[in-house]
């Protein structure tokens, strides 16, 4: 079954360029479908994955905290004890 993760994030002050480019680089985990970056304001960014299924997901996180790892020194704290970022996946359940 079709399952989604999303990660919010803000970039530092200066750093959104660098911090798309190292996310342009990365190589797609096994199970990835595609996904897609979006601006959704100043410095905050959500990335959308699309997997061919949870399992996907969960086999792939290893891989998905590395790529994390290579662009943390770039993002900034969201606050409210959440981090440099804000994930959530889960399986498809309606598709309009």
């Amino acid at each position: 079954m079709t399952a989604y993760n999303v990660v919010r994030f803000r970039a530092k002050p200066g750093k959104d360029e660098e911090a798309i480019e190292t996310w342009r680089q990365e190589a797609r985990p096994p199970g990835a479908r595609g996904g897609h970056l979006i601006k959704t304001g100043d410095r905050t960014y959500c990335f959308i994955g699309e997997w061919e299924s949870m399992d996907s997901i969960v086999a792939a996180r290893p891989q998905m905290v590395a790529s994390l790892d290579k662009i943390r020194h770039l993002l900034e704290d969201l606050g409210g004890g959440l981090g440099v970022t804000d994930p959530v996946s889960g399986e498809v359940v309606l598709e309009v």
